[in-house]
C-alpha cells in the first residue's frame, strides 16, 4: 500500500467501526473500498472480516453496560453467533462467489420492514393475547426457540457476507425479545463481533488475507467502534430505529 492508500483504509476503519456500532452495516462502508484498492472480492471480504474484529471489540466495550443487563440472553448470543459464523464461513470458502447475491437484497429490505413496524406488531401480539386469555403477555426476557433459530440465521449469514447483518439482528430481537433498543444495540454488537472473530479465525487457516491492509482497517475500525457505541448509546430509540432501517435500504440498493 502507498501512504495514501494506507490513510484511506484507515479512515475507512473508523468509518465502517462506527457504521458497525450504530446501524450495523460497516461492511457497506469497507468491502467496496478494499475491492477498489484492488483486492480480489474474497480476498477483500476475509481482510475485511479480519480489520472488523476490533470494531466489534470496541463497541463492546463501549456497549458493556448493555451487555451485562442482556444476562444470560448475552450468553446465548454469543453460542449461536459463533455457531452460525463457522457455517457461514464454510459456505463462503466452499460455494461459487455470488451465489446468493439475487436474494440478499430482497432479505435485507425484508428485515428493514420488520425493524420499522416492529412496535406495531408488538403491540398487536400484546392485545391479541389479552383478549384470547384475558392476562397480560409477560414481559420476554429470554429467546424462544423461533427466536434462536433466526438469530443462528443470522449468524450463518454474517459468517458468509455480512453486509446488512446487524440490521436483520436487530429486526430478531426486536421482534423476539421485549429488551429495550440500546440493549439490542448492544447485543446486535456483540453478535457482530463474535460473528468475526469466528470466521476470521476459519480464514487466517484456510485463506490469505492481506494482513497489512487488515492491520490498518483494524486500527480505524477499533476506535470508530467506540465512538459508534457512545453515539448509539444516546440515539432516541425513533432516530435509531429509523436509522437502521436508512441503512438497511441504503445496503438493499447498493446490492442490487
Amino acid at each position: 500500500m502507498t501512504a495514501l492508500e494506507a490513510l484511506l483504509v484507515l479512515v475507512t476503519g473508523f468509518g465502517a467501526g462506527v457504521l458497525s456500532s450504530t446501524v450495523g452495516v460497516a461492511s457497506l462502508l469497507s468491502f467496496p473500498v478494499l475491492v477498489a484498492l484492488g483486492l480480489p472480492p474474497v480476498v477483500a471480504n476475509v481482510s475485511n472480516t479480519l480489520g472488523m474484529i476490533p470494531a466489534g471489540l470496541g463497541g463492546v466495550v463501549g456497549y458493556r453496560e448493555e451487555v451485562r443487563e442482556g444476562g444470560r440472553l448475552s450468553v446465548v448470543i454469543v453460542v449461536v453467533c459463533a455457531g452460525g459464523a463457522v457455517i457461514g464461513a464454510a459456505l463462503l470458502l466452499g460455494l461459487p462467489p455470488g451465489v446468493f447475491e439475487a436474494i440478499v437484497p430482497f432479505l435485507i429490505l425484508f428485515t428493514c420492514l420488520l425493524v420499522g413496524v416492529q412496535p406495531r406488531i408488538a403491540a398487536w401480539l400484546r392485545a391479541r393475547h389479552e383478549r384470547q386469555h384475558g392476562e397480560q403477555l409477560a414481559e420476554r426476557r429470554h429467546m424462544s426457540p423461533a427466536t434462536t433459530f433466526f438469530a443462528t440465521v443470522t449468524g450463518v449469514y454474517g459468517g458468509y457476507f455480512g453486509a446488512g447483518a446487524g440490521v436483520m439482528m436487530v429486526a430478531v430481537l426486536g421482534l423476539g425479545t421485549d429488551l429495550e433498543l440500546r440493549v439490542v444495540n448492544g447485543l446486535k454488537t456483540l453478535s457482530l463481533m463474535v460473528g468475526n472473530i469466528v470466521a476470521g479465525l476459519i480464514f487466517v487457516v484456510v485463506a490469505d488475507p492481506r494482513w497489512d491492509v487488515a492491520a490498518v482497517l483494524a486500527a480505524g475500525s477499533l476506535v470508530g467502534g467506540y465512538v459508534g457505541a457512545r453515539i448509539g448509546r444516546k440515539l432516541p430509540d425513533a432516530v435509531f430505529r429509523w436509522a437502521v432501517v436508512a441503512a438497511g435500504i441504503v445496503a438493499a440498493l447498493l446490492l442490487f
